[in-house]
């Protein structure tokens, strides 16, 4: 039901939590328990409820229009209750236009391909206060933050038939533990949000306000963040507020006009995807996305959302030709409503929760994006670093002779690295598409190929910034990610997977143990070059420090060939000793290691006024620490 006060908000673009409103409300109304619907089509001229209670007839339960110039057609159906199906029956007052449409606030929907919207009740009793207390000290930006980002319909599937997704609660029973165990701090679940088409991997989702049935109920999937919680895992969505799929039933041309969308393709098509684009020129979509964000953390106590393709909708020529966009008011190409909205959307989940965080997946050199609002950034928490992960995979991929030549991409990242608050993503988009899996991006034989991948994965946790792989990386799964399969967790039955995963839960472990590696993440006191010039032997060395007095000096070795007596410059006299080696026989390494405590002497060595002399495995990295 709504008040004068929700009525205006509406209309100003400022309501919230619609979510509370619209869609369908199940309650008591005049002492008879049924549902009220309620939904935008101001362009309608006839709105009827159809569904299981009225055999889906048109007309037998008709909404009213609201006088109040809102376009808000609402009723109460008696008969309708939990469980039930049903649709809005709309007809036009254009083009003679009808459709049968899904509820745009639905919070639960069928299993595709059946197109329905249910009634449902988002009961549900939490048991992760403890963790809601505290999660704010959890996710800031001097935290550590290790970001498993998985695909549920393919994380797993049932052992006994391969074409069963595993269910909300099946992975509830696995998920928790495996990431407590493995040393993940967040989940990154890729668009849980119901979408018609599987092989969308959700990012063409149409049920912004239900998580999709394909793997259980709204309460099932509570109970899965619940676990995670009880865990002390934080859970991350995917959230796509830059385009939606234009099949008939959902939000394209929703009451026969382009309601959601913008009338012109040139702003309201994405010639690549083939989706609409939403108008976020108009005050009810900016209500209906901002609710949507803000439901996921209201109903779900979803600890944080990243959003996708930003670029997007940061540009009205993003991916077309001259001719086919529309420049703004002031002639440029800068989407004005997008930004505004983007800003909005920031201020409002921290204002209201300052506890999450809100990550963008930006490609280009767009400015601030994780900057606040009030001094000209987006205002989000956190952003991708694309660049870096361009560099890094590209130099990975070559063959270590020919490392020498390309030695700056290694090295170019940290010129930046304090611009944004940014998040290194070796993400599902680099194991798809022909791209090959992370190990398989690696040259040589399988030596090589496994060292190398043990190599990147240290010297990510190693480089200024957050971490985020995509499952199956832990162990280094040979094909490419298949979302009609589960990933080949069978190859742990191989030793050299086997010391894979156990390299990749030492690193976790690691990386939270020692503050330096974290709390500076985003200010140029936390990291030092020691060598970042020496591209003849393809070697990195740096210190990386936290807040107190205790560097790490890390040293990365490119190449399958050892540097013995390799001489590094170190800022003062002491003992140094190595405490992790990537190239230890424990995760399938060849043995060269520094065993013995190593004395700096007052040797000038890379600018620093003391130096020490230590072994560079192969193909790997290391860690050392100050013991006096």
């Amino acid at each position: 039901m709504f008040t004068e006060h929700d009525i205006y908000l509406f209309k100003q673009g400022r309501h919230f939590r619609l979510y509370q409103h619209l869609g369908a409300q199940v309650l008591m109304h005049g002492g008879v328990r049924g549902t009220y619907f309620a939904v935008w089509a101001p362009n309608a001229q006839a709105v009827s409820v159809i569904g299981d209670f009225n055999y889906w007839s048109p007309g037998s339960h008709k909404l009213n229009p609201r006088s109040d110039g809102s376009g808000i057609w609402e009723g109460f159906v008696a008969q309708a209750m939990p469980g039930q199906t049903y649709k809005y029956h709309i007809e036009s007052r254009f083009h003679g236009y009808r459709a049968d449409k899904g509820d745009p606030f639905a919070f639960f929907w069928e299993t595709s391909p059946n197109t329905a919207s249910r009634i449902w009740k988002m009961d549900y009793d939490w048991s992760d206060s403890q963790w809601m207390n505290t999660r704010g000290q959890k996710s800031g930006l001097e935290k550590p933050m290790s970001i498993y980002e998985m695909h549920l319909g393919s994380w797993k599937r049932d052992p006994s038939d391969a074409s069963r997704f595993l269910t909300y609660g099946e992975i509830a029973r696995d998920l928790p533990g495996y990431l407590k165990e493995m040393g993940y701090t967040h989940v990154e679940f890729m668009p849980v949000f119901e979408h018609p088409f599987y092989g969308s991997w959700g990012y063409q989702c149409l049920g912004f306000f239900s998580p999709t049935s394909r793997f259980g109920t709204p309460q099932d999937f509570m109970a899965l963040i619940d676990a995670l919680h009880q865990h002390d895992i934080g859970v991350i969505l995917d959230w796509v507020p830059s385009h939606f799929p234009t099949d008939e039933y959902g939000l394209g041309y929703f009451d026969g006009t382009h309601l959601y969308e913008h009338q012109d393709p040139r702003k309201g098509f994405h010639p690549d995807w083939k989706s609409f684009i939403f108008n976020y020129d108009r005050h009810e979509v900016v209500n209906f996305l901002i609710s949507s964000a803000m439901f996921w953390l209201d109903k779900y106590h979803i600890d944080g959302l990243r959003l996708d393709a930003v670029a997007s909708m940061l540009y009205l020529d993003y991916s077309r030709q001259n001719g086919e966009w529309i420049p703004n008011e002031f002639g440029g190409n800068e989407n004005i409503g997008a930004i505004d909205f983007l800003k909005l959307l920031n201020t409002t989940i921290y204002q209201n929760y300052p506890d999450v965080q809100t990550f963008a997946e930006e490609s280009t050199s767009w400015p601030m994006v994780s900057r606040p609002t009030y001094v000209g950034g987006l205002g989000f928490g956190y952003k991708w670093n694309m660049g870096w992960m361009n560099d890094t995979l590209n130099y990975m991929e070559k063959d270590p002779v020919y490392r020498k030549y390309h030695h700056n991409k290694m090295t170019f990242s940290i010129w930046y690295a304090y611009s944004e608050n940014f998040v290194l993503p070796l993400s599902h988009d680099e194991v798809v598409h022909g791209k090959g899996s992370l190990i398989n991006k690696m040259p040589g034989d399988d030596w090589n190929k496994f060292s190398g991948l043990r190599l990147l994965l240290g010297y990510m946790y190693a480089h200024p910034g957050k971490k985020m792989t995509f499952m199956g990386s832990e162990f280094a799964q040979w094909t490419e990610w298949n979302h009609d399969k589960s990933l080949d967790w069978h190859l742990l039955e191989y030793e050299n997977h086997q010391q894979m995963l156990k390299w990749m839960k030492t690193l976790n472990h690691f990386y939270q143990q020692h503050p330096q590696l974290y709390e500076l993440d985003f200010s140029n006191k936390g990291f030092s070059w020691i060598d970042c010039h020496d591209a003849d032997n393809s070697t990195l060395s740096f210190l990386r420090m936290g807040r107190d007095d205790k560097p790490l000096l890390v040293a990365a070795n490119f190449t399958p060939v050892p540097r013995l007596k390799h001489r590094l410059g170190v800022p003062f006299l002491g003992s140094w000793k190595e405490i992790l080696n990537s190239d230890n026989p424990d995760f399938g390494g060849s043995g060269v290691t520094n065993s013995d405590i190593i004395e700096s002497h007052p040797h000038n060595s890379h600018g620093y006024s003391c130096s020490l002399e230590l072994s560079l495995p192969p193909m790997a990295i290391i860690f050392l620490e100050v013991v006096s």
